[in-house]
């Protein structure tokens, strides 16, 4: 999945300067200007978009995305992440969907081939996101991030994180050490939540001690669906806004919490989601390059939102 070092290290050293912050939110931010250091312009970000293959043609293959459609037609709940559609989504429809949403081709005869994502689609996507962090940050609103890709996400919503908690945010982070069994394509298997740097994920059992077992790959609504239920037990806040992927922000979604964060093209449940007013932001992006390559995002994200550190 992951693109090819050359063209994105080549895209990393070009000395682009950056944009501005658009917004002044506060009397911190209006006395220091702050801008987040190598934060890549509207443009810059556009090309290395398609450089790293995070839209533009990227690594998903077009047999897979349409897979997807028919599953999440079906109700198949691997595709739903959590989410429970009101409305009647077939395959054509689907395609529409993602085609509006995400810039995949719309012609239903190409099945085979590289998908598409569009590089405008993912920065408008971007702006969006980034303006509700600073609104949540302007608010000093509780948040709660999670993640089901922990080996290439991790670092982009902990970066987030920590700038959201510099700015006065609550980072949550209930249900820490719980234990919750997800179907695998291994049959069931128990996972425990755990955080790192403020950001949920879910471990394979591998010992009673915190941190024990390693970090997993899941689409599960079942651990965001936990940790919502033991912060509505606990004296503490809700989260006014989740940041995540999959089943995270599918199933808070679903519970009527606003969620938002990147999809990719053969993940039609945030789109849809987003659609019907249940997810507030999805970006379509390929969300499984490898770590390194989502960073010039993040610095654009935070400079946008003025939560450069």
């Amino acid at each position: 999945m992951a693109a090819g070092p050359g063209p994105v290290r080549q895209h990393e050293r070009v000395p682009t300067p950056p944009e501005p912050c658009p917004r002044t939110r506060s009397p911190a931010v209006r006395s220091s200007g702050a801008q987040c250091p190598g934060a890549p312009s509207r443009g810059a970000l556009r090309a290395y978009l398609r450089a790293a293959r995070l839209a533009g043609a990227v690594a998903t293959p077009r047999e897979r995305s349409l897979r997807s459609y028919r599953l999440f037609a079906a109700r198949d709940p691997r595709l739903l992440l959590g989410l429970d559609p009101e409305g009647d989504w077939g395959q054509r429809e689907l395609l529409r969907l993602m085609a509006d949403r995400c810039g995949v081709a719309r012609d239903p005869s190409y099945t085979v081939g590289p998908e598409t994502i569009d590089p405008d689609r993912t920065l408008a996507a971007l702006d969006a996101f980034a303006d509700r962090l600073a609104a949540a940050a302007e608010a000093r609103l509780p948040v709660l991030f999670g993640t089901g890709h922990p080996h290439r996400l991790l670092d982009f919503y902990a970066s987030l994180a920590a700038a959201l908690s510099a700015a006065g945010c609550a980072v949550l982070s209930p249900a820490q050490g719980r234990c919750v069994d997800i179907t695998t394509r291994f049959g069931l298997r128990i996972h425990r939540i755990d955080y790192v740097r403020g950001v949920a994920l879910v471990r394979e059992t591998g010992g009673p001690e915190p941190g024990a077992g390693a970090p997993a790959h899941s689409h599960s609504p079942l651990p965001v669906r936990m940790v919502l239920a033991a912060a509505a037990d606990s004296s503490g806040p809700l989260p006014a806004l989740v940041i995540g992927d999959h089943g995270w922000i599918c199933g808070a979604g679903q519970l009527g919490f606003a969620a938002m964060g990147p999809a990719d093209a053969d993940d039609p449940a945030p789109f849809v989601g987003e659609a019907e007013g249940r997810v507030a932001v999805a970006v379509p992006l390929d969300d499984g390059v490898r770590s390194a390559y989502y960073r010039p995002l993040t610095r654009y994200v935070l400079n946008r939102a003025c939560l450069s550190q």
